[in-house]
């Protein structure tokens, strides 16, 4: 069945959707594409806090549908919000209480215990006029060297390779750019802070970048191969550093879990079983990997769903109920938080909450304007 779903895929390529190429409809005439953008209820002040007094364990969503992040009690639901700039993507949260979102007009830094946004920061590169959607210019992926002192920020340029810009978070400037692969959906960086890896979705590969130098390598990750090109869904889009080798896991398709040597650029591969079109990841404290499975791309595709895999390589899939992309988990590793805002229509404004133990169901929370990067204060 899934040799058939690539030639359905190569075949269709021109005419794809979401994550592939741009335009809507998915090239099976699956529910995913042809769900209607979800409005979802407007973000009102519902657990007013003193600013000065964001909680512990507050979550910090980007509004990718919007110009703000807001801040989510994980109970009761948005309390805040603040403007970043056009459609942020991804954040990253520092110990000093400084949130770092990648905008489509520059990377905003964000104090998230006053709730004030201090400094939006230019791109050097040249990404176009500002604009909304998936395929809009500007920052994507974002990460935060170890000491704190650097922040990484992939930069998508459409219709070329992508950038990635590094920002000095005392200075809060740009002090080096480096090359990396096309519309770079994630970055990470190694647990010493020495390499920064960029994660490029339509050029399916990941680039390592020296952070002493700025020296690159490319490494391909295909499990599926590259045969479709930019009309494939079959690419990478999040990664994670797994901690005890410094390994990068890349999920497919809810099938095949892609682990990137980069020190060799070998790539081994492990099966996974949930069988579903895949986007965000994270690791929980004690190793263990969650992904988000954002639901069909073709027939025989299972939905949505959050794959709870163990460090043995043991999987529980958790149904969720509608399309999800990225996700975040809570210091004591106990839940996980899963944003609904999806790159492709299909989204809807708001966060599902999911007990790690299975103990209850998972439970739907309003919050955002088409929810998408997310961290955990």
């Amino acid at each position: 069945m899934r040799a058939r779903r690539a030639v359905l895929l190569l075949a269709a390529a021109a005419a794809l959707a979401g994550c592939a190429t741009g335009t809507t409809g998915a090239p099976d005439g699956s529910a995913a594409a042809k769900t209607p953008a979800a409005t979802g209820p407007a973000v009102t002040p519902s657990v007013p806090a003193a600013a000065g007094n964001t909680p512990d364990g507050t979550l910090l969503v980007a509004d990718f549908g919007g110009d703000t992040v807001t801040f989510v009690d994980p109970e009761r639901g948005a309390f805040d919000r603040v403007e970043v700039g056009t459609a942020p993507y991804g954040l990253v949260v520092g110990d000093d209480g400084r949130a770092w979102v990648a905008t489509a007009e520059g990377v905003a830094v964000v104090d998230t215990r006053t709730r004030t946004r201090p400094a939006l920061i230019p791109y050097e590169t040249e990404t176009g006029p500002v604009t909304t959607g998936e395929y809009r210019g500007g920052g994507m992926g974002i990460a935060l060297a170890p000491d704190g002192r650097h922040v990484y920020v992939g930069v998508n340029v459409p219709g070329a390779e992508g950038v990635l810009e590094v920002i000095d978070t005392g200075s809060r400037k740009v002090t080096g750019t480096a090359p990396v692969g096309r519309r770079p959906f994630d970055v990470d960086v190694s647990r010493d802070g020495a390499e920064v890896y960029a994660t490029g979705h339509d050029s399916f590969d990941v680039t390592s970048v020296r952070t002493d130098t700025l020296r690159t390598r490319r490494m391909e990750v295909a499990p599926y191969g590259t045969e479709g090109g930019l009309g494939s869904w079959l690419k990478p889009h999040y990664a994670v550093v797994r901690p005890a080798d410094g390994k990068l896991l890349l999920p497919f398709e809810g099938e095949r879990l892609a682990v990137l040597d980069p020190r060799t650029g070998k790539v081994a591969i492990e099966p996974m079983t949930a069988g579903t079109h895949q986007h965000g990841a994270a690791l929980a404290p004690d190793g263990t990997l969650l992904v988000v499975g954002t639901g069909p791309i073709a027939s025989d595709d299972e939905e949505a769903s959050l794959t709870v895999r163990k460090p043995d390589g043991s999987e529980r899939v958790v149904p969720l109920d509608g399309p999800h992309e990225d996700v975040a988990v809570s210091g004591d590793g106990r839940t996980a938080y899963v944003t609904g805002g999806f790159t492709r229509d299909g989204y809807w404004n708001g966060i599902t909450v999911v007990d790690l133990a299975g103990k209850s169901a998972p439970v739907r929370l309003a919050a955002g304007e088409r929810p998408l990067g997310i961290a955990v204060l």
